[in-house]
């Protein structure tokens, strides 16, 4: 479980978010949602500690924000995959090598990471591009490769920053179609969006954001389609 505990954070002088408190439970789809400004990012940040409270308390499951060592936040982050906009994917790696990297940094063996490698790539439709490049692929095939990347240790919760701003509307749906299957399998998804209209496309717990404070916390049924 994910738990915010009256957390307030920023920098220096200037308040990002305010005396905030929250609960996420594995396996749910949470949406947040708001303005440029509102909270989004740093509030993912807060959960991947990127960013400490400078006030109140995070935990993600055992681990708590408060006193947290280098080496607890690295064993915590591996219970969570990163997806990021601007995808951070290594140009001179290819498709396998940039997957792999999340296991190698664990100490993962060759043997385990090229199994959870092909696994994590086939999942997301890319084994055909394995020994490809990034420059050699498409925006939503990129983002498709960060997936990978960010489910190759089978976290229990994925955090998503806006994983569809790049991408043309057709796109940005095939994505969140992947993430809605990523996410019925068991990993809870945590997705921050300001394409509102994907919302309903799933539906979802939905979370807005207003100038660093939690404006509705609502649940909204899948549309027809």
């Amino acid at each position: 479980m994910i738990v915010l505990n009256r957390v307030t954070a920023g920098f220096d002088d200037h308040t990002l978010f305010q005396d905030v408190s929250l609960k996420i439970n594995p396996g749910e789809f949470v949406f947040l949602i708001g303005p440029t400004g509102s909270g989004k990012s740093t509030l993912l940040r807060l959960l991947y500690m990127d960013m400490v409270p400078m006030h109140g308390t995070v935990a993600i499951g055992s681990y708590m924000s408060a006193g947290i060592s280098g080496r607890q936040k690295a064993m915590m982050r591996r219970s969570l995959g990163i997806v990021f906009q601007d995808y951070r994917l290594f140009d001179d790696r290819s498709v396998f090598e940039n997957v792999a990297f999340a296991l190698e940094v664990t100490g993962a063996g060759h043997s385990e990471i090229k199994r959870k490698v092909i696994m994590a790539l086939g999942d997301v439709g890319l084994s055909h591009v394995r020994y490809r490049f990034p420059h050699e692929l498409s925006g939503g095939e990129q983002q498709r490769v960060v997936i990978a990347r960010a489910m190759v240790n089978s976290p229990t919760f994925l955090l998503a920053d806006e994983p569809t701003g790049n991408l043309d509307p057709a796109t940005a749906v095939e994505i969140l179609d992947l993430l809605a299957t990523i996410n019925r399998r068991g990993t809870g998804v945590i997705m921050a969006t300001h394409h509102h209209d994907l919302v309903g496309r799933t539906g979802g717990r939905v979370i807005e954001l207003l100038s660093g404070k939690i404006q509705s916390d609502k649940m909204v049924p899948a549309r027809r389609r």
